[in-house]
């Protein structure tokens, strides 16, 4: 796959803190208990969110239905604060990638991924990752920071705004993932109020099946998910027991498979699709064999799910190899003839 720069757009990263209020930042109650306290009616929620998030505005004079005078007075309360674009990559197959700014020296990464009946944009939620896990480069860089709401859904914000809608007036992307760097429910608060945005009929109107969030398995949240807003969920799995998986994936040790595979199930009861996601990136002669697809399926045993064999990514000084394509497909036959999607 080849890309090909589109656009450079190098900006300064020293931007000075605003005291103004980024509206990117707000949902509709968010919105609405704004203009409360501006002494205008709950209605200019719905106008502005509209603006903002189906039409991409990012000037107050274009919200022309707005009174002139509120017009007026909303920038020097308020502003339209997205990432700001450092470069854009274009790839032969339609794949895109957008770096974004959010800060000195911050940047993140967000992908489009063009497929036969559906867009896919993959979304992050923090700067760098706390959670360490062994084969991913993320996780060595270490954490930084949350993304706040505004960067989290501005993201989606410059996917629309860069590629439009397709010939029927549809927006391009169909379906968003949460599976950019970071942990997103290690991030909650902002993540919960950008996927409201994804789903509100004013903003961008997805359904909770279109909308996913990937986790390593941070149980209090998943619960806590599953009642508060019910999307669809994938859990990022990797090993088939608790000794592989400590290893993997760290956070393991705090919540192990016996505590793990029950809140899936509890999950796929009341999310909006009948089963969970299971990534299982494969790596050569680490978990990779049979007896780790037969241990993979008992310990899946009473969970409706699908398998997601994901390609590991090579990165210097992994330590890991990319398992052969013969054997992803033994591995992906066995879990099969145990009656699994994968």
């Amino acid at each position: 796959m080849r890309f090909a720069t589109l656009t450079t757009s190098y900006v300064p990263t020293n931007c000075p803190p605003s005291n103004l209020q980024n509206l990117l930042d707000l949902d509709l109650p968010g919105l609405a208990a704004f203009f409360e306290s501006l002494g205008e009616k709950p209605f200019r929620a719905r106008q502005v969110l509209r603006w903002l998030h189906q039409y991409g505005a990012d000037d107050f004079a274009e919200m022309t239905d707005l009174a002139k005078s509120l017009r007026a007075k909303l920038p020097e309360v308020a502003e339209i604060r997205p990432p700001l674009l450092h470069h854009e990559q274009v790839s032969d197959d339609g794949t895109r990638k957008w770096l974004l700014e959010v800060g000195p020296q911050n940047r993140v990464e967000t992908v489009f991924i063009p497929e036969a009946e559906r867009g896919t944009l993959c979304v992050s939620t923090q700067v760098g990752c706390a959670l360490e896990c062994a084969f991913c480069s993320t996780g060595r860089q270490g954490f930084n920071r949350n993304l706040s709401v505004a960067e989290i859904i501005g993201q989606l914000w410059w996917a629309n705004k860069a590629m439009g809608r397709d010939p029927k007036g549809d927006r391009i992307v169909s379906n968003v993932v949460l599976m950019g760097m970071g942990e997103p429910l290690l991030n909650y608060d902002n993540t919960v109020t950008a996927v409201s945005l994804m789903l509100d009929d004013h903003a961008y109107g997805l359904s909770k099946r279109r909308v996913t969030i990937s986790t390593s398995g941070i149980v209090p949240a998943m619960d806590r998910l599953r009642v508060q807003m019910p999307v669809a969920l994938a859990v990022s799995l990797h090993a088939p027991n608790d000794a592989l998986r400590d290893q993997l994936v760290p956070i393991n040790r705090k919540y192990p498979l016996s505590v793990l595979i029950p809140a899936c199930q509890r999950y796929a009861q009341d999310g909006p699709r009948d089963f969970i996601t299971f990534e299982y990136v494969m790596l050569d002669g680490i978990n990779d064999r049979p007896e780790h697809a037969e241990q993979l399926l008992h310990l899946t045993r009473d969970v409706n799910c699908k398998f997601n064999l994901i390609p590991f990514n090579p990165f210097p000084d992994s330590g890991f190899r990319r398992s052969p394509s013969e054997t992803v497909r033994r591995f992906a036959s066995q879990l099969m003839g145990g009656g699994k999607i994968a």
